[in-house]
């Protein structure tokens, strides 16, 4: 079914949140189309999940490239080229330029409470482990605008959740992706009726 908001899907792992929204949009919770997901890694499983459900899927490996900007050029032409409204970074580990047309049509979601435990470095597990060492109590998601820092950009939602007492990494990392599963679509969707 095809969808007046065409999205891409830029990740660098297994592609949980993109499982997720290919699911809120085929129960009908979300009026997004996945057009095209875009990774910077070739084994990344999150390619087999964009198999398994008929989306096109591309490999742009940063490597492969002199600097930020030619990757940023490359990928915003291909994103282009197929016609997306909308870049939805799920686990996109790369930083990258935006480029002219794009600002506020490119969203992150971050497992943490931006501006806490964000920046570069900051990612997965690193995040989850940062705030179990610093011992704060309320930890969660945040989906923000992207512009040309990481972590950085007008901030659309979050989510929030209390640290339980005892939990360790893994498990406050489950937890807070259950509220990514929520946020990011909702997300999405005020994206959209304000479009």
């Amino acid at each position: 079914m095809s969808s007046s908001n065409p999205i891409a899907v830029l990740v660098s792992g297994g592609g949980r949140s993109l499982e997720n929204l290919v699911d809120e949009i085929a129960a009908g919770r979300l009026d997004a189309e996945v057009r095209v997901v875009v990774s910077d890694r070739p084994g990344a499983f999150a390619l087999e999940r964009a198999a398994k459900h008929g989306i096109e899927a591309l490999v742009l490996d940063r490597r492969e490239f002199d600097s930020h900007e030619a990757y940023s050029k490359a990928v915003f032409a291909e994103l282009e080229a197929r016609g997306v409204k909308l870049v939805v970074l799920a686990g996109f580990l790369r930083l990258l330029l935006l480029q002219p047309g794009w600002g506020g049509r490119v969203v992150n979601i971050h497992p943490a409470l931006l501006l806490a435990f964000g920046g570069k470095g900051f990612y997965g597990d690193h995040v989850h482990r940062a705030v179990l060492t610093r011992g704060v109590q309320v930890t969660g998601c945040t989906v923000h605008y992207v512009d040309d820092e990481y972590d950085n950009g007008k901030v659309i939602l979050q989510r929030w959740i209390p640290v339980p007492q005892g939990i360790d990494v893994d498990g406050l990392a489950a937890l807070v992706f259950e509220e990514e599963k929520l946020a990011l679509p909702e997300a999405i969707r005020r994206h959209f009726a304000q479009a």
